[in-house]
């Protein structure tokens, strides 16, 4: 039985800022880096409007800002009494759910590993060093070992200096814990799958991330001898995952009951629906102000953080796909199941690396990297599963 929507329904397609979305990244990037040449100061100064506890930065206000618009038109879409009756499509919720957060976070931590600790370890640099913050109410002395970090000075600030490659895992763990709840509204409709379904899965993975992205976050970047600033990651959740989704249920409700649902779905999120992009695209512009010179000097880096990436979204697709078509799952379910996965929550990712390890972070920049790749790479899965249909039953 198909899922009832666990969203409003929205127009189908793609907009022009979806359609071209690795056109409007690269766009970004250029005019990141040119702003990080020609004005370097003005990155600078933004990365420093932050909220302070006990000297350190701990929530850049731009960043909050932009995810904060990036996430309210997803959360306000969301129908929390239809989550409640997502049990009637118990196969398809329950393969999304065990392969989001038991198997994807596990093998994006492993094939990074691989590839940039070992396989590219000597491109990246055996000497490359990252800087990134201080863990959140930590005040070490110059020269302490945390981690896989050493406390040093770093421009009359405290950093931990750690090995670049470490920073760039980072980066992918906080890719590998954040399935997406966005675009994958897209990536389900034109693979012509169940849009309900893929409603409700998104609806439910937004609740998800509130119980699982910390503690599986913590323990991942813990394992690979990273900082884990446990109080910023715990914050980082209550301000871009849980303010966004109590402003979208309280502001849905109100808006309903004041002015409708006919007026509410058509014109209110017709509004809406470029703000998160947008968003998104001008937090890459700040991202990019940092990295280009690190682009610049070393342009195969992103080439490295790339490779894993894109092996790890064809992983988890083909590890849904494949076990919907074991479970003999309807195409229909089957397709939005692989597609949620594969795709990744890039604007938790982005906002949370730059939070916990600062803009110009090696981490911050990995995360980038899976939005460069993102768009071409889940294009080419839906023509997978657009040509596939006849493996599973009508």
């Amino acid at each position: 039985m198909a899922a009832k929507s666990g969203t409003t329904k929205q127009p189908k397609g793609l907009n022009i800022f979806e359609k071209y979305l690795t056109v409007w990244v690269l766009l970004c990037i250029i005019g990141g880096i040119v702003l990080g040449k020609i004005a370097p100061g003005v990155p600078k100064a933004l990365d420093e409007m932050a909220i302070h506890v006990n000297g350190a930065p701990i929530i850049s206000i731009p960043i909050a800002i932009c995810l904060f618009l990036m996430m309210y038109p997803i959360m306000v879409k969301i129908d929390f009494a239809e989550v409640v009756k997502a049990g009637k499509s118990g196969k398809p919720i329950g393969l999304t759910l065990f392969v989001n957060w038991a198997v994807k976070p596990f093998t994006m931590y492993a094939i990074a590993l691989f590839f940039l600790g070992t396989l590219f370890y000597g491109f990246i640099g055996p000497d490359a060093v990252d800087f990134v913050k201080m863990p959140f109410g930590l005040d070490l002395p110059v020269g302490a070992i945390r981690g896989a970090g050493t406390v040093v000075l770093h421009e009359g600030v405290k950093m931990l200096q750690v090995p670049l490659w470490r920073s760039y895992l980072a980066g992918c763990i906080l890719l590998g814990i954040a399935p997406c709840t966005a675009m994958v509204l897209v990536w389900g409709y034109l693979a012509k799958g169940n849009d309900g379904l893929t409603l409700v899965m998104v609806a439910i993975n937004s609740l998800t991330m509130l119980l699982l992205y910390g503690l599986l976050g913590g323990f991942l970047l813990g394992v690979g001898k990273l900082p884990v600033p446990w109080q910023a990651l715990l914050l980082s959740i209550a301000v871009y995952v849980a303010l966004p989704l109590t402003a979208g249920y309280l502001s849905r409700r109100w808006i309903i009951a004041a002015k409708g649902r006919q007026w509410f779905e058509q014109k209110f999120l017709h509004l809406l629906t470029p703000v998160t992009i947008v968003a998104l695209l001008a937090t890459l512009v700040l991202l990019f102000s940092f990295q280009g010179g690190v682009m610049l000097s070393n342009p195969l880096t992103i080439l490295w953080i790339a490779i894993p990436l894109f092996i790890q979204t064809n992983l988890i697709f083909w590890l849904g796909y494949v076990s919907a078509r074991i479970l003999k799952l309807q195409y229909r379910d089957a397709a939005p199941a692989a597609m949620i996965g594969a795709s990744n929550h890039l604007e938790v990712a982005i906002a949370t690396a730059a939070m916990l390890f600062g803009l110009s972070s090696g981490a911050a920049l990995a995360t980038v990297v899976g939005v460069l790749i993102e768009v071409p790479t889940m294009l080419m899965l839906v023509k997978i599963c657009l040509r596939t249909q006849g493996w599973f039953k009508r």
